[in-house]
């Protein structure tokens, strides 16, 4: 998209991104109920007044809303026959009906949207890594600080470190691992040179200021990238997708418990942001950010929040064990909280948003 000037491409980056996301997460939604036999009225991607619209012959309403930020399927006889008028329920379709489906039915419709943005983002992975390569962590030196004991014992940008003092290494973090209790200690690295030589050097780590950790003085870690065939590039995606699933729920949990500052959680502004220097790094980045904000996408959507995906499947467990619906009195207070939760956080991740921009600076020296 380089050939789109800015904000331009920030915008298109953006839809397209959050386009695609949201009808994979929705369509998912469409085809479990249609798989279940529930009728689906609406497909709609966007909010808001529809831009196009047309319909289909089991009589789904397609829809594209001028309002881009999210999507819906509205289910035939979602609400309970109580909640609607005599007119209403007179025009439901007898067992196509969302309501009177069993609970396993209805829990398979609900979280069929996030597995979908799951499927979605491990078939992005195994593209990726079928066409472009799965990174593989290698030991080369990127760079050599100058006057660092690196470059005194001459290791140079280019060298592949193999050995340190007689041990294999092949992930750069080996050699974070093996350096860094060593400061002052002398290290015999064995390296290959870039044309193919091999040698041995022999480097003494220093301590990092304020600090008793050793270092060499060199950065790295550059990955090298390795095509597979299609069926081995499948799995390693579905594995990579749980690897990331796994890191997000991680950095969620270090925000909650007070390990990792808050500042990190982004909104739509930060995506849309995101999206367009992504756009300019080339189709493999943008890909990449695509199938990671898929697995962010689904694991909010599962939280147990009322009003989410996650929230809905908690009152379908509850109803399971009970053998019958929650009190609608509580359904409703759950899904308020929900919503005031879900609004909290919009406008927090929004103002950390507009203070990364630099927004609240500028407003103040604006001010004086």
């Amino acid at each position: 998209m380089d050939f789109l000037p800015e904000p331009f491409r920030t915008v298109v980056a953006f839809l397209v991104v959050l386009g695609v996301l949201v009808f994979i997460h929705e369509l998912g939604h469409y085809l479990a109920a249609r798989w279940r036999g529930v009728h689906v009225e609406r497909f709609s991607i966007g909010f808001g007044r529809a831009i196009a619209t047309w319909q289909d012959s089991r009589g789904t309403e397609w829809r594209l809303a001028w309002l881009p930020l999210g999507g819906y399927v509205k289910l035939h006889g979602q609400e309970r026959p109580e909640d609607v008028s005599d007119e209403v329920r007179a025009t439901w379709r007898g067992g196509e009906t969302f309501h009177e489906k069993p609970v396993l039915d209805r829990a398979i419709v609900v979280a069929a949207g996030p597995i979908a943005n799951f499927v979605l983002a491990a078939v992005l992975f195994a593209g990726l890594f079928a066409t472009v390569g799965q990174p593989v962590p290698t030991t080369l030196v990127a760079s050599v600080a100058e006057g660092s004991p690196a470059a005194r014992a001459g290791l140079l940008a280019g060298d592949r470190i193999v050995s340190l003092d007689g041990q294999a290494v092949a992930r750069f973090e080996q050699v974070q691992a093996h350096v860094q209790p060593r400061a002052g200690v002398p290290i015999d690295v064995g390296v290959v040179r870039a044309n193919g030589q091999e040698d041995t050097l022999r480097a003494t780590p220093e301590a990092r200021p304020g600090s008793s950790d050793g270092r060499l003085g060199i950065s790295g870690g550059v990955p090298a990238f390795e095509r597979m065939n299609p069926v081995t590039a499948l799995w390693a995606g579905v594995a990579h997708t749980g690897d990331v699933s796994v890191q997000t729920l991680q950095g969620l949990w270090q925000m909650v418990s007070g390990q990792r500052g808050t500042e990190e959680l982004g909104g739509p502004l930060k995506i849309a942001q995101l999206s367009g220097q992504v756009a300019t790094m080339g189709i493999a980045s943008l890909v990449t950010f695509m199938a990671v904000l898929s697995v962010n996408l689904a694991l909010i959507n599962l939280f147990p929040i009322p009003v989410l995906d996650g929230g809905h499947l908690v009152f379908y467990a509850a109803e399971a064990i009970r053998g019958k619906p929650l009190p609608q009195q509580a359904v409703e207070y759950g899904f308020r909280a929900g919503f005031a939760l879900l609004i909290a956080l919009f406008v927090f991740a929004t103002w950390n948003d507009l203070a990364s921009f630099g927004v609240f600076r500028w407003a103040a020296a604006l001010f004086g």
